[in-house]
């Protein structure tokens, strides 16, 4: 099968390409675990004062993050299970289409200890969902202290220069709840989940579109092999 992308990186477990995921991954087949922060859909008006002072919203306008994804990349006949970050507002839309093509779900919350200190006519914005939805065997697994329902992590802002990147305690909680150990990013970023899978023995596909972000996805899998390998 034929696959169309820019370039493609293998750094020890992890397989990077550059390019479209939703052409990319449907042909790598078959998933243990599909773990992504896919584009928010959110109303992106107001913001006042503090919306001049910072940027970060301005660069989620400029990159189309805020314009949601198509759910039908979510395929329950390659993908054990699902993984996915979302914006409150998505959860109704998101929430039917997972509940029409998976077994169960679970909608797990993200806490922030410094959310964005702003309200714009609405809540401040501390938490973040993701939602766990699967099929048989893509139940999660770990200890009880793992599965909780809830992470509380700082917000993800950081050297990367990504708008939305999470922290790596957040993705690693998640990858650690992944019944199997191939797991899938088809809108990798920075690279965040992978280095959290290889972190944990997993192997670990990401497919990114922006240049930028996938060359810093590289450099930081890169790192992250070389600090096993000295640690071993």
């Amino acid at each position: 099968m034929t696959m169309n992308y820019k370039r493609k990186e293998i750094i020890g477990n992890a397989t990077l390409y550059l390019g479209d995921g939703y052409e990319i991954a449907p042909k790598l087949g078959v998933m243990d675990g599909f773990v992504s922060d896919p584009q928010y859909k959110f109303e992106t008006s107001g913001g006042g004062q503090y919306r001049k002072k910072r940027k970060c919203l301005e660069e989620i306008i400029a990159q189309g993050l805020d314009q949601g994804f198509d759910h039908s990349i979510m395929n329950t006949m390659l993908y054990k299970a699902v993984f996915v970050f979302c914006h409150n507002d998505q959860l109704p839309e998101l929430l039917a289409y997972l509940q029409g093509s998976f077994n169960r779900f679970c909608v797990i919350s993200y806490h922030k200890t410094n959310p964005q200190p702003f309200g714009n006519k609405h809540y401040v914005p501390d938490t973040e969902f993701i939602v766990h939805a699967w099929n048989d065997g893509g139940h999660p697994v770990g200890t009880l202290a793992e599965k909780k329902r809830y992470i509380i992590g700082t917000n993800g802002k950081s050297a990367y220069d990504h708008p939305t990147v999470k922290p790596l305690e957040v993705m690693m909680k998640i990858v650690r709840n992944v019944n199997g150990t191939h797991i899938i990013d088809p809108f990798m970023g920075t690279g965040t989940t992978g280095v959290a899978a290889l972190l944990q023995g997993k192997t670990f596909y990401g497919i990114e579109h922006n240049e930028k972000y996938f060359d810093i996805a590289c450099r930081r899998i890169e790192e992250t092999l070389k600090e096993q390998e000295v640690a071993a």
